[in-house]
């Protein structure tokens, strides 16, 4: 037996809860297994045993061969919500250093990979400030490298930041930039420098595009069979057919991109584009609009 981890104050809740995910999703347990995460002795893990039989009696039997608990053919959880893009976006942060075992409650470690992306690295000092700046409504001197072609030059400027957004490749901080006078998205890691966070030199003006949303309304490609449809409902947790899809006015260019709407009217058979959006003259609408000052002009 691996020796006994230090305890880390885990109360009773969480070690019934941990029971319930072993046996939910891993099929078996062991009082080792319970002293081994929570660094409890072998009587206080009889107590908890007991104490969930006493709960779920018929959620639980002892397999003797295995000596090992295992879920009965009734096991319905009572303290653990089974979330399954919980448990893969751990198995993914677990792949990517993002977190440790100790973290999770998983026992066996699962094979798995991800597609490789290049890595943007992104500064803990810079970050700090930035986190500091929008909990004090405050304004941030960063020196920043612009792709912008008028910029060729990493340059200072003020700025009045109020929110992080992630397109699922890059983070960027939304903020009102002083200089161009409106509200841009800073990739984090082009951020070349920070100064000391201040108080706005002027009243920042509302982000219109931030604090808007456009429902776009997606739904199978109708080129498809009626069986490819209906699996793409499913696939999708598409109502009636069709799924509404919330997302700030400021995002819509990267929604567009990331999801490959912006080529949607390219020879794509309706296998590679499963999805297809209906509201879609609207939806140019809302992208159209967003030409001036919101996000497909300000990224910077």
């Amino acid at each position: 037996m691996k020796t006994a981890k230090p305890n880390r104050a885990w109360g009773m809740d969480q070690r019934l809860e941990f029971i319930e995910f072993r046996l939910f999703w891993e099929g078996e347990l062991s009082r080792a297994d319970l002293i081994e995460k929570f660094g409890i002795s072998v009587p206080q893990a009889s107590i908890d045993f007991s104490r969930y039989k006493n709960a779920a009696a018929s959620n639980i039997e002892y397999d003797a061969s295995r000596k090992r608990y295992v879920p009965s053919e009734h096991f319905k959880p009572i303290f653990y919500v089974p979330n399954p893009e919980r448990y893969l976006a751990q198995l993914v942060a677990l792949k990517d250093g993002v977190i440790v075992h100790d973290d999770t409650m998983f026992g066996q470690t699962l094979d798995v990979d991800t597609v490789p992306a290049p890595a943007r690295t992104v500064s803990a000092r810079k970050l700090q400030k930035f986190v500091q700046a929008i909990k004090q409504r405050g304004t941030l001197s960063i020196e920043y490298q612009s792709m912008n072609p008028l910029r060729s030059e990493a340059q200072w400027r003020d700025i009045s930041p109020h929110a992080f957004a992630t397109d699922g490749m890059r983070w960027h901080v939304r903020a009102y930039c002083h200089l161009d006078g409106k509200h841009k998205d800073f990739i984090i890691s082009r951020c070349i420098d920070v100064g000391d966070i201040k108080l706005s030199p002027a009243p920042v003006s509302e982000d219109t595009e931030w604090n808007t949303k456009f429902t776009v309304i997606i739904a199978p490609n109708p080129e498809l069979t009626d069986h490819q449809k209906t699996v793409i409902a499913r696939d999708f947790d598409m109502k009636d057919g069709r799924l509404n899809l919330e997302v700030r006015n400021a995002l819509l260019y990267y929604f567009d991109k990331r999801h490959r709407f912006d080529i949607a009217d390219s020879n794509k058979t309706a296998v590679q584009a499963p999805i297809v959006i209906t509201n879609r003259e609207e939806y140019k609408e809302a992208l159209a609009g967003l030409s001036v000052s919101g996000a497909v002009s300000s990224v910077v």
